[in-house]
């Protein structure tokens, strides 16, 4: 177990979820608990009003932005495997972070990181020509942001070839295979339900930087960043429940930025 003075943990949130009048996400609870907003760009969620809101809401609270990037699909909320053409989503990764960042700048802040979203991060821990595209497109949109994504993906060998900060992140309510990798939606008790367990898997990946597989194996958690999902029911209420309990277990809970 880590020593308490050690542990410090990023929690982020999946943002601006909704398009229209439809809305997803508690966007105003969740930036009371998170340090870090993943703010949806258009392609599998939120539109320029619902961006603007969160980007002014993030920046009234001290909340770091990133820009959730994803392939182009409302219909599908960004999950649905794609093939896109590498050069085609290195250009739409660049168009996503940009429009983000027109409404980061008008809230008196900027975009800080990039994280992709559903289908894309998944694809991004695997397929190197995927992951490099996604690399291109946020060196495109300007600066060195880090990229948050699974620790030991193609998505994170990328960024470090071309010499942007990479962030480790990790999942409470999601299951594990051996490997140290998610395991897929598709497949029954990928998501974990149990607010206790999320909890407790939570100030594990924390402290002990581990978390038990689904085969019930042990298996190391290099994280810098805890993801708390925002389109499960009940998400607020479980993130400040997480963050109290991180807290008293010595965890210091603070932005990666």
């Amino acid at each position: 177990m880590s020593d308490a003075v050690d542990c410090v943990i990023d929690l982020n949130a999946d943002l601006g979820e909704g398009f229209g009048r439809w809305q997803l996400t508690d966007d105003e609870a969740l930036l009371s608990v998170v340090t870090s907003a993943n703010v949806a760009c258009g392609f599998h969620a939120g539109d320029p009003s619902t961006m603007r809101r969160v980007c002014d809401l993030a920046a009234a609270r001290g909340v770091v932005i990133g820009a959730q990037v994803s392939y182009r699909d409302l219909a599908g909320f960004g999950r649905r495997a794609m093939d896109v053409p590498p050069d085609e989503l290195a250009d739409e990764i660049a168009y996503q972070i940009g429009a983000l960042e027109v409404f980061a700048r008008a809230a008196g802040t900027r975009v800080s990181y990039v994280k992709p979203h559903g289908a894309l991060y998944n694809r991004c821990v695997h397929d190197a020509e995927q992951a490099g595209a996604v690399v291109e497109g946020v060196r495109t949109a300007g600066g060195q942001l880090p990229v948050l994504g699974l620790p030991g993906s193609r998505l994170h060998e990328a960024a470090r070839l071309a010499r942007l900060p990479v962030v480790g992140e990790a999942f409470a309510d999601r299951a594990y295979t051996a490997e140290g990798t998610l395991v897929p939606r598709r497949e029954p008790g990928a998501v974990i339900h149990d607010p206790d367990e999320v909890v407790k898997r939570a100030v594990g990946m924390a402290r002990d930087r581990a978390v038990t597989s689904r085969d019930g194996r042990r298996v190391a958690v290099a994280a810098r960043s805890l993801c708390l999902h925002g389109d499960t029911p009940g998400a607020a209420s479980l993130a400040r429940r997480v963050r109290s309990e991180l807290t008293a277990a010595g965890v210091r809970v603070r932005s990666f930025t």
